[in-house]
């Protein structure tokens, strides 16, 4: 009898193998997590990042993400959603950025700061988080699993 793996099994197998070791570094600093990150295998990375982005996003949606520690990631987050084909995301995600101007401040206090002025204000009025959200959250309604589909077909494209 076949067997069916549950939606998202395979590209977390792989992120597994790094998720302990890179959330232990988020706290040293964006220097020391970063060449850690740029450690593992690039696929690895940008389902790791990818990921993060995805959840925290569920979770409390994008300014969460920026908010946690996890927001060092965002730039990784948006090369992660390009590569596995997630373009709706991509685009949300570059879009939320722009808040922030360039260089994307990787130090969680820079991003706190920025964020500072809004929040204290209605969920509604925390412009560009609330709009971009109500589109991330349209996307997830319409295709509930797609994530951890693409996730997995990423994954294993390529294996052996």
């Amino acid at each position: 009898m076949a067997t069916t793996e549950e939606p998202g099994s395979y590209y977390w197998s792989l992120v597994e193998t790094v998720w302990l070791p890179l959330n232990q570094s988020w706290n040293d600093g964006p220097d020391k997590f970063l060449r850690q990150f740029r450690a593992v295998p690039p696929k690895v990375g940008h389902l790791y990042a990818a990921h993060w982005c995805q959840s925290e996003a569920c979770n409390g949606g994008l300014d969460q993400f920026f908010s946690n520690s996890t927001g060092l990631l965002v730039p990784d987050a948006l090369d992660g959603f390009r590569a596995i084909g997630l373009t709706e995301w991509s685009v949300i995600l570059a879009e939320a950025m722009c808040f922030f101007g360039e260089p994307y401040p990787r130090e969680r206090a820079d991003r706190r700061k920025l964020l500072s002025a809004w929040h204290g204000r209605k969920r509604g009025e925390r412009d560009p988080f609330s709009a971009l959200d109500d589109r991330f959250f349209a996307w997830l309604r319409a295709e509930p699993d797609r994530w951890e589909r693409a996730a997995d077909q990423y994954a294993k494209a390529g294996a052996s």
